[in-house]
């Protein structure tokens, strides 16, 4: 007999893999993953402006509150606090990174950057100046003309060629300042002049800068121009400080005002610095210019309130013009006839969807106005109301000492 076939099973043993065995799926890709954190630009904006209006009041209180008359000794802190952190900052963090990419020579740094320190010197040797002689409000108010500063003084440098329709966009803020002017109360000849001067050096440096950026390997970003201008604005100032207050200066005049107190001081200055490299960086010019009006109308508020500064209603309308003027001169009639549009649109959506909280805003803003009008007039019909001493009073009785 034929031998028989045996049946086997047609399953062959498969070979063992000599690599590692790849999955056929992922399984973190079927994870869902968290988003990242987000900060909204909003956040940067508002520690912008209370970092900004924090400086200014800051430097008004020390100087004239505290009575520490030394505005060239206190920049001079200001800027050697600035050089000191940036250098620290360059070499333990990576926020002056920018700095590598700026081919800076020796020669460059003395014919660009060392012209560039002296009028920014000078214009925060003039600025601190003032609050010795002005009020924070009036202050802003005469600052409203920074931008036909830099356009006459661009002209004037040979920069730009003269623009009359420029011109006539910018007389608005110059109508409104002169209308401030004469509205003011307590208008000082030396604070006005140390102001000008100050607006002066401050277009003088802003077109220089202008004029170093233009070429793509000078670009850097604010804190990087403060590492490189630090150093030699502290040195100017030193000089001068050296020469003309530190002969009067006393320790006891130090000591009266705090050294915790100079290191908050110097320590915002700086942090505004900081604060604007972010704000350039998650938001644009536009946004930039309105909350630059935004910070100036908080300002004279809070001057008004803090020392009690009056504000006349011919003042007040007249900073009204030179805001006006300059937001149009910024951002140009055809973006302001879009923003206007657009804002017309969001308010109707609004009142369609809460008709009642629509009008309720709208009352308020109409009792705020006449509240603002009546309140920048009592002090020509009442000369002799002084609001300090209830807002010292009241600070008695919280057992703080103003």
């Amino acid at each position: 007999m034929a031998d028989e076939k045996s049946r086997t099973s047609g399953e062959v043993p498969r070979p063992e893999p000599k690599g590692p065995i790849l999955p056929t799926t992922n399984p973190d890709a079927d994870k869902p993953q968290p988003p990242k954190p987000v900060i909204h630009p909003a956040l940067y904006v508002a520690v912008w402006i209370s970092l900004s209006s924090s400086v200014i009041l800051f430097n008004k209180w020390i100087l004239d509150t505290l009575e520490f008359r030394y505005p060239v000794i206190l920049t001079t802190y200001h800027l050697s606090f600035a050089t000191v952190a940036t250098q620290l900052m360059a070499r333990y963090t990576t926020l002056l990174d920018g700095r590598k990419s700026v081919k800076m020579t020796g020669r460059v740094y003395l014919r660009a950057i060392v012209p560039i320190g002296v009028f920014f010197s000078l214009s925060l040797i003039c600025g601190n100046l003032t609050y010795l002689y002005l009020s924070v409000a009036f202050i802003q108010m005469i600052k409203a003309t920074t931008p036909v500063a830099v356009l006459l003084s661009s002209w004037a440098m040979g920069l730009a060629p003269p623009n009359l329709k420029q011109l006539a966009n910018v007389s608005a803020i110059v109508v409104g300042v002169m209308i401030a002017s004469f509205g003011e109360i307590k208008f000082v000849w030396i604070g006005f002049l140390y102001q000008l001067g100050g607006l002066m050096f401050e277009a003088i440096r802003l077109n220089l800068v202008q004029a170093l950026l233009s070429s793509a390997e000078y670009k850097m970003d604010p804190l990087v121009s403060l590492y490189y201008f630090a150093p030699i604005c502290a040195a100017m100032n030193g000089v001068v400080a050296l020469a003309w207050e530190v002969p009067k200066v006393s320790m006891a005049e130090v000591y009266h005002v705090g050294l915790f107190t100079f290191f908050l001081n110097g320590l915002c200055a700086f942090m505004l610095n900081v604060s604007v490299v972010f704000l350039i960086g998650k938001t644009s010019a536009v946004i930039m210019t309105l909350c630059g009006v935004l910070k100036d109308v908080m300002l004279v508020v809070a001057s008004m309130l803090i020392w009690g500064t009056p504000v006349s209603g011919l003042q007040a309308f007249g900073y009204t013009i030179a805001l006006g003027g300059m937001v149009y001169y910024k951002l140009g009639f055809e973006a302001l006839k879009g923003y206007a549009g657009e804002a017309n649109r969001q308010w109707a959506e609004f009142g369609a969807a809460r008709p009642a909280l629509r009008k309720i805003i709208v009352v308020a803003a109409v009792v705020l106005f006449v509240f603002v009008l009546f309140g920048g007039l009592a002090p020509t019909y009442a000369p002799d109301y002084d609001p300090s001493q209830y807002l010292s009073s009241a600070a008695g009785k919280f057992g703080v000492s103003s």
